[in-house]
């Protein structure tokens, strides 16, 4: 049957096989991620979020304080600021695609090699999507799909995917939202991703 990756942006056959605890942390991560980068979270979400624990580790910090503020957040405020540093009156603040942070222009090169995978992996756009397929919300979705095993790496791995579309320009947005000047909410989800994309980087370093 047909599944949706995490933010419901992309559709993909499903497949049989067991995934390891780390792997589905791993696409638990990139899902949130994912989800907190598409659209405004919500009351509920928000809720959901106070309820987060880390440890003593850089990625745990960052959770407690992700965690932290979602507590202390105003849902319409945190509304307002994702309309600030995502969509704005003509742009937002931040531009959130691997074409941008790469070249300085949207719907460039970069694109087109996300494009190029997702065809491999059996991806689909999913009508009504008006994002480009290098928005950084996407690129999370389909990490979270690859570490889920939603579906095949053949052709495209995990370690190829994030090398490729996320990890030559991710750190600097995450950098760039965590000091946006509509920023509140936002730094500690910066500050997980951030982290989480150094996790990343460490771990299929060590796996080559």
């Amino acid at each position: 049957m047909d599944v949706a990756v995490a933010s419901d942006k992309l559709t993909v056959s499903s497949r049989d096989g067991s995934v390891d605890d780390v792997d589905l942390l791993r696409a638990h991560e990139y899902g949130l991620l994912g989800e907190l980068l598409a659209r405004c979270p919500g009351p509920d979400l928000l809720h959901k979020l106070s309820g987060l624990r880390g440890d003593d580790t850089p990625l745990g910090r960052a959770h407690t304080a992700l965690a932290d503020a979602a507590r202390s957040a105003d849902p319409g405020a945190v509304e307002d600021e994702f309309f600030s540093l995502f969509v704005g009156v003509g742009r937002g603040e931040l531009l959130p695609y691997a074409s941008f942070y790469l070249t300085g222009f949207l719907n460039e090169r970069p694109l087109a090699a996300v494009r190029q995978d997702l065809v491999v992996l059996g991806l689909e756009r999913e009508a009504g999507l008006h994002d480009p397929e290098d928005h950084i919300a996407i690129l999370c979705d389909v990490m979270a799909g690859l570490a889920a095993g939603r579906f095949e790496e053949e052709g495209v791995t995990q370690q190829a995917f994030f090398a490729r579309h996320i990890e030559p320009w991710a750190g600097l947005f995450f950098k760039d939202l965590a000091t946006a000047p509509s920023a509140r909410f936002y730094r500690a989800v910066a500050a997980v991703g951030a982290a989480f994309v150094d996790v990343e980087s460490v771990a299929f370093d060590m796996a080559a």
